[in-house]
């Protein structure tokens, strides 16, 4: 029999290749190259009772879900074909080269005057009002910038039932009901357009482990139910951050939760899917229009007259464990109206789940 031949060496050139897949895969990795196959469902419920009050904006609840990442937006299915050339239309998020989302939210918030017992309009304290609204977002982003146009379509007044979401609310909680969701706002459509762009201007070397980074926002929106001009930041500091955008709270402009990178905790296994971190942060805003305080467009009826500068500070925690991140935000916000007697303390959960 003749002798068995030894296996070729390898060659230069399949040294060369080996070595340049390598260190491609690893550059993906250190580079924050996000995952493509991920969607990201989000639920926010927020509350003043949090802070132990019941009155101006008293709850809200968000559900939302955010696309894999996309190439184009063609490669969205969901999406009407009817709807593609205006979407590419949009400034800010047709970036060449990015990553792209879609998102889809509905929600509904409630707002009452401090004394929800009164029978008869309260001159000096916000009117009665609810929101409830669907939204239709398109994202732009890499590890460093994230640019979002949103759409926001609802009603505000009865057909947004929010008298009987709080009176439900109030009975199972064994409170006394409200007494004066007769003098809420009228029924009248809403839409918002809303752009917002956040930036993370610094973050920690190390992309696991114990890091921080500061993530910035600047942005506003136009319409009948809102119109306001906006910016601020956040901090973060903790163990294995999340490789997102920082906090969830209801906020127009898109979920932040969906993970830009592929060492976001949720996307690995073991020990390194959990991260625990806190965070800091204040924003502000200069409103020129607030349904909620300035009454119906084309109606008469009770109104306030409101602050044009308002501020928020917030602080809060969040742990991510597997495929879900959980946060807990406290959120101290200014006067939003002449007469009102205090800042306004409400708290904020959210738990996002990426698969």
């Amino acid at each position: 029999m003749p002798p068995k031949e030894n296996p070729k060496p390898m060659n230069r050139s399949h040294c060369l290749a080996a070595l340049a897949f390598a260190a491609s895969t690893a550059a993906a990795a250190t580079n924050g190259e996000a995952p493509t196959d991920t969607s990201t469902f989000t639920v926010i419920f927020e509350n003043d009772l949090f802070a132990g009050t019941d009155g101006e904006y008293t709850n809200g609840v968000q559900i939302g879900w955010l696309s894999p990442d996309l190439k184009t937006y063609e490669d969205e299915a969901r999406l009407p074909h009817w709807l593609l050339p205006l979407v590419h239309r949009l400034p800010f998020v047709n970036v060449p080269d990015a990553q792209h989302n879609v998102g889809f939210t509905i929600g509904q918030q409630i707002f009452t005057p401090e004394d929800t017992q009164a029978r008869n309009v309260v001159e000096n304290d916000r009117p009665y009002a609810g929101w409830l609204y669907g939204g239709l977002s398109f994202i732009s982003k890499n590890e460093h910038v994230l640019d979002t146009v949103e759409l926001q379509l609802g009603v505000v007044g009865p057909w947004a039932l929010a008298e009987e979401g709080q009176k439900l609310v109030h009975d199972l909680r064994g409170f006394d009901s409200p007494r004066g969701w007769s003098h809420q706002l009228d029924n009248e459509p809403g839409m918002n357009l809303i752009y917002q762009n956040k930036r993370r201007l610094f973050r920690s070397t190390n992309a696991t482990g114990l890091g921080y980074d500061v993530i910035s926002h600047l942005g506003g929106s136009v319409g009948n139910v809102s119109t306001y001009l906006n910016a601020g930041s956040e901090v973060r500091f903790g163990w294995n951050l999340p490789g997102d955008y920082g906090t969830a709270i209801i906020r127009a402009g898109g979920d932040p939760n969906a993970p830009s990178s592929v060492n976001d905790p949720r996307l690995k296994r073991g020990r390194e899917a959990l991260g625990i971190y806190f965070f800091g942060g204040v924003s502000g805003r200069w409103v020129l229009h607030d349904i909620f305080l300035d009454g119906n467009s084309f109606a008469g009826g009770h109104s306030v007259d409101k602050e044009n500068l308002v501020g928020d500070a917030l602080v809060g925690a969040a742990i991510t464990f597997g495929s879900f991140k959980l946060s807990y935000t406290q959120n101290l916000r200014s006067r939003e109206f002449r007469g009102q007697n205090d800042p306004h303390n409400f708290g904020s959960m959210s738990l996002s789940y990426t698969f």
